[in-house]
């Protein structure tokens, strides 16, 4: 990686939605920009439509690298485009993320002004394809569904847990240092543990770094049609929850399953039976996402055992 004092790399990984990353890219155009300069380095994960020539298009009219990582996973790519990362901050992005205006401006701005942090979120609103069904109000924590943040949060030091990946800048000196992406967990495919950025943000958070909100710093990130059906919210659910054992990994387990997870399955089950007698369609929704990422969490912990099983014996071997 290269070290330009004060420039920024915006990284992003993106898979088969050249449309979309046609519409974000053509923000771009109009982004006013840091003083001390940028890059934009966009690694193509094995797209098989119109993303190549996408990317082409764009090449002399944006400051673009185009990166090509074949490995399916969003962290392996994430990876990969961070070896052609320039300058003292990396922000990253997501392909169905629309910035405002001053987006890096105000991160470069909050890097400059707050050195002794090294992470950084911004604001992330939602952009709807179509407008929500009322249903989407049930949902006690936008976040793990729609990748949102709360609006209240208020400029300052903030839980890294709080910063999200269409939004999020990081230091330089991290990965200089060695730091990588999991590949473990993150997009790959349909099926995955969801966590890809919160990992390395709450891995960096146990070493000591320190995150800060930055408000003004904006992107709508654009809610699919399908998104907004309550089949997809609830495989969401899942994902979250093998994504949250997955980083975490401290309970006490038994018979390879986390000790509370035979206590908190039954009782969201009753939760359920009780709300479809009383036909409480709120009560209903909530108790199945609270369900499926429990549910989540238990496939995850087998697959963690069978991993570590399958290590064990191949270690034993050599």
């Amino acid at each position: 990686m290269l070290q330009t004092e004060g420039m920024l790399t915006v990284l992003l990984a993106t898979r088969n939605r050249a449309n979309l990353l046609r519409g974000v890219l053509e923000t771009y155009l109009n982004l006013p920009l840091p003083m001390t300069g940028w890059k934009l380095v966009v690694v193509d994960n094995g797209s098989t439509d119109e993303t190549a020539q996408v990317l082409a298009a764009f090449a002399d009219r944006l400051p673009l690298q185009s990166v090509l990582e074949p490995t399916l996973g969003k962290n392996f790519a994430l990876n990969r485009g961070l070896a052609a990362a320039e300058g003292d901050l990396v922000v990253f992005t997501d392909d169905d993320a629309f910035p405002h205006p001053r987006w890096l401006v105000e991160l470069r701005k909050a890097a400059d002004a707050h050195s002794e942090f090294t992470m950084f979120g911004g604001a992330i609103v939602p952009r709807w394809q179509v407008a929500p069904p009322p249903w989407v109000q049930w949902i006690d924590d936008p976040g793990p569904v729609y990748t949102i943040t709360d609006p209240a949060l208020q400029e300052g030091p903030v839980d890294e847990v709080l910063i999200f990946g269409p939004n999020m800048a990081v230091r330089n000196s991290v990965f200089q240092a060695g730091t990588r992406f999991d590949p473990s967990i993150g997009p790959r495919g349909t099926s995955y543990p969801m966590g890809s950025e919160t990992e390395l943000l709450v891995r960096l958070g146990r070493q000591g770094h320190k995150a800060w909100h930055v408000p003004g710093a904006v992107v709508e990130h654009f809610i699919r049609e399908e998104q907004l059906k309550k089949d997809w919210v609830l495989q969401r659910a899942t994902r979250w929850g093998r994504g949250r054992f997955r980083m975490s990994q401290k309970s006490r387990l038994w018979l390879g399953l986390p000790h509370h997870l035979f206590r908190d399955i039954p009782w969201e089950a009753m939760l359920i039976a009780a709300a479809r007698v009383s036909f409480r369609q709120r009560a209903l929704f909530r108790a199945q996402w609270r369900l499926k990422v429990l549910c989540g969490m238990a496939s995850e912990s087998r697959l963690v055992r069978r991993e570590r099983r399958a290590q064990n014996q191949s270690l034993s071997a050599c």
